[in-house]
């Protein structure tokens, strides 16, 4: 558990995939990014699928919802997934049982942040947290419903719009504070609406950072982009931001997809941004 000022944070995998080291690393050189991290045989290298409750202001909030419960045999396989503890036995091993979820954040629409957001019921889709209200970025629900050759094999309806049509979920409309203290912040590069989660609590703040780096190498150098950005130089800019916002507001940095810096403090040294961690994967 992260203690942030009055907020509680609790740092919850949905599993670990597999991915092939060109999506995350794009165009860096092997020689540079395997000082990080040493690709498999089959040039994999791991990615968590980290999501974050917060228990804040009487509130059960959670930001993004894993890959879900939807996967068939085959998409477990594509996605090389391991899974000794899934999200729901996470969030219940915290005490928190899926109805008692109040407030579901989504960062973006690619499936391995909110599929998790709907399951199979006795009557077809069914949101996994009943009594939920969700968010995303309006921008992010259009490109996810107006999909093109590059981006339609990341986005799935059955995973958001049911939401959308009943009304649990609402579209957001830029930077919004959703509970004093807790806002979705425009952090676009990944996708155009992506967005990240600016946590603020008696003076202490907290950036979930999700894709605008996916590492916390990432965070640390600008010029390096994962193959998955729609517009990698959006993510530049988008990053340089935030690295000034992070050192002005000495916040705590939390890496969704990092298996081993799952979350720290970032610092200038020279030319240098470096990121401390304060968690790891032995943590």
């Amino acid at each position: 558990m992260i203690k942030l000022g009055d907020f509680e944070l609790y740092l919850i995998t949905d599993g670990t995939v597999q991915v092939d080291a060109g999506g995350p690393f794009g165009l860096v050189p092997r020689s540079l990014y395997q000082r990080y991290f040493q690709p498999d045989p089959n040039n994999l290298i791991p990615m968590t699928l980290t999501c974050m409750l917060v228990k804040a202001g009487g509130h059960n909030i959670l930001i993004d919802t894993g890959l879900g419960d939807k996967l068939t045999d085959r998409m477990k396989e594509n996605w090389n997934l391991s899974r000794p503890e899934g999200l729901i036995e996470g969030l219940v091993r915290h005490g928190v049982s899926p109805d008692q979820i109040d407030i579901v954040i989504d960062t973006h629409l690619h499936g391995d942040h909110c599929a998790g957001n709907t399951s199979f019921g006795e009557m077809g889709i069914v949101p996994t947290f009943p009594k939920a209200h969700y968010y995303v970025q309006k921008r992010e629900h259009y490109d996810a419903t107006h999909t093109n050759e590059r981006t339609r094999a990341t986005y799935y309806e059955v995973n958001f719009q049911p939401l959308v049509d009943s009304g649990q979920m609402t579209l957001l409309e830029g930077d919004t504070e959703i509970i004093p203290g807790i806002r979705g912040v425009l952090t676009p590069g990944h996708t155009p609406g992506h967005q990240s989660i600016w946590l603020e609590s008696r003076g202490e703040h907290a950036l979930f950072v999700s894709d605008l780096a996916s590492y916390a190498v990432h965070f640390e150098r600008l010029s390096w982009m994962t193959s998955y950005d729609v517009e990698p130089l959006v993510t530049l800019e988008s990053k340089r931001r935030w690295q000034q916002w992070a050192l002005d507001h000495h916040a705590l940095l939390i890496f969704q997809h990092d298996p081993v810096i799952k979350a720290g403090y970032g610092e200038r040294q020279g030319d240098k941004f470096l990121i401390h961690p304060t968690l790891n994967e032995h943590d």
